[in-house]
């Protein structure tokens, strides 16, 4: 969400906060995975949040949407309903009252764009 290099922003985050190493190892590849595709993901996202300008996301929203996105092309071994439902209990618990609707939209409708999606089972 912010400019700082991803380096140190995984290093930052985890000298803060211990986690086992699976977890730790797993959130780091979604965190560079998100970085260096985000043009793509990006562009999903846009496209999916129709009536809603990209600039207008709330930046907790656009971060689960990103990792969701990321998990959906990147992760084969993650099924999709898994990570749409996570993605919705995450805006539940870190966003707004309307968040969890609004990333169920944009993923719902980028899973209809995309139906090779539904695939990974």
């Amino acid at each position: 969400m912010n400019a700082s290099d991803v380096d140190d922003g995984v290093k930052l985050f985890f000298a803060e906060h211990v986690h086992p190493a699976e977890i730790a190892d797993f959130a780091e590849f979604l965190v560079r995975g998100v970085c260096e595709n985000r043009a793509a993901i990006d562009r999903r996202i846009s496209g999916a949040s129709e009536n809603w300008s990209f600039e207008r996301i709330n930046p907790v929203d656009l971060g689960i949407l990103r990792a969701a996105v990321f998990e959906f092309l990147f992760c084969a071994e993650i099924p999709y309903r898994v990570t749409l439902n996570e993605a919705i209990e995450m805006g539940k618990k870190f966003s707004s009252e309307k968040s969890s609707a609004f990333i169920n939209g944009v993923l719902d409708s980028i899973v209809a764009k995309e139906p090779q999606l539904k695939q990974k089972q």
